[in-house]
């Protein structure tokens, strides 16, 4: 029998995902859904599926599938949207929120002004496991691997513009050297630090930005000795500040925004 769900799609930096209270609605099968609902054509589009339920350890939890039907980590600009939601259909008023994931809990400070969120600050944690690595594949290249709740390899171009990321993305993200698959980032430093990424996000392809990924790739640029522990990274749907601090946690600053809301028919 056909179910129907309520829905909003959010964006944070272009980054696009349907996202779904599970305290209300229950998703037997989400990786299925996910597939569903993301295609473009046949679905609602987007980048995946983020469920929003209670958790025991902290205010909120997130459950966030790709494309594809893998389940993620984590995603931060999922993160910041989430913290938007919760605040504006009233299902908080804390503008501080320790948020479940499977990457561990993170702390969401909503910017609020006028009883709107402007922006949200996530604390991404530490950077785990930093080292340099040369894939040697179709496309050998040397980069960086890192994760930050979710794995990535950061390669740093001199031009980003002559990276063919749809043919080399897909190689790099099921080289044998990622058993898991990984997050693939081609990254240029610009004269003044900022930093420009392009990313191939692990399950979904090709994403207008990707949080973990921006992240993922101020922390290499600092690793390498390209940046400081401050820059703003740009990707294609927009632009997001990361900042280091001195115990190297990684706070990640940037906007979320309500694109629009709907129901849909489903029987997973």
């Amino acid at each position: 029998m056909k179910k129907t769900v309520k829905f909003t799609k959010m964006q944070g930096a272009g980054n696009d995902y349907i996202y779904v209270n599970a305290m209300q609605y229950k998703i037997e099968d989400p990786a299925a859904a996910s597939v569903a609902w993301s295609r473009p054509h046949t679905g609602i589009g987007s980048d995946g599926l983020v469920l929003i339920g209670n958790s025991g350890i902290a205010d909120f939890s997130m459950r966030i599938f790709n494309a594809d039907g893998s389940e993620a980590m984590m995603c931060g600009n999922a993160s910041r949207c989430i913290g938007k939601y919760l605040y504006e259909k009233g299902l908080t008023d804390k503008t501080s929120i320790r948020l479940e994931t499977l990457s561990g809990i993170r702390t969401l400070k909503l910017d609020v002004r006028d009883g709107k969120v402007c922006s949200v600050c996530v604390d991404m944690g530490m950077a785990t496991g930093i080292e340099e690595r040369e894939v040697r594949g179709a496309y050998p290249h040397k980069g960086i691997f890192l994760s930050v709740g979710n794995p990535h390899f950061v390669i740093f171009t001199d031009d980003i513009e002559k990276t063919d990321l749809a043919e080399e993305g897909p190689e790099i993200e099921h080289d044998p050297m990622f058993p898991d698959r990984v997050n693939v980032e081609f990254a240029q430093v610009r004269a003044d630090g900022s930093i420009r990424m392009r990313v191939w996000e692990r399950g979904s392809g090709i994403t207008m930005a990707c949080g973990t990924g921006a992240c993922a790739t101020a922390v290499a640029a600092e690793f390498s000795g390209r940046a400081g522990h401050d820059t703003v990274v740009e990707m294609d749907g927009g632009s997001l500040e990361i900042e280091i601090d001195s115990e190297g946690r990684i706070l990640m600053s940037g906007p979320a925004e309500t694109v629009f809301e709907g129901e849909i028919e489903y029987d997973f």
